[in-house]
């Protein structure tokens, strides 16, 4: 186990959180996207939580042994694409450099998990960069298995011959 403190989320924690965003691009990146973008994508969500927090959601830190935020995850309720049964989806899971390899991921996970749980939802989601690998093999070890390849591609504006 990771030893952290794992609490709710508060707006106090903003700046550490959107700190840890940044880790979300810490790999090769696929052509067409940029670090900045993917690490502040879902800040919307994540202030819009901190700032009126809704039931459905659950937006947790870990804290490490010096009280620091070493991790976070923020997961809300969709429905199915396919059934329309609601489901647990995990938007953000991030934890620090210097956190990374210390069970708080995986603490932050099972803690989402028995969420779900709790709340009667018998399914989990969430989308991980194909080429993420460091990623996919964290969340095939927890016993996530892929469903979805998602293609990509860009086309140019018109009369742009490059």
């Amino acid at each position: 186990m990771s030893g952290a403190v794992i609490r709710t989320a508060t707006l106090d924690d903003l700046s550490a959180i959107h700190a840890l965003t940044e880790r979300l691009a810490d790999f090769d990146l696929p052509p067409g996207r940029t670090a900045r973008e993917i690490a502040r994508a879902d800040h919307p969500i994540l202030i819009a939580q901190l700032a009126d927090p809704r039931e459905d959601v659950l937006f947790l830190v870990a804290e490490d042994g010096s009280g620091a935020v070493a991790g976070t995850i923020f997961a809300n309720t969709r429905a199915d694409y396919f059934t329309g049964h609601p489901i647990a989806y995990i938007e953000v899971l991030a934890v620090s450099a210097a956190a990374a390899g210390r069970g708080i991921a995986r603490t932050l996970m099972v803690q989402a998990e028995e969420w779900a749980r709790a709340r009667g939802l018998v399914r989990v989601d969430l989308n991980v960069f194909a080429v993420n690998t460091r990623a996919r093999g964290f969340y095939e070890h927890l016993g996530y298995r892929g469903e979805f390849v998602r293609y990509v591609k860009e086309v140019p504006p018109k009369g742009d011959t490059a």
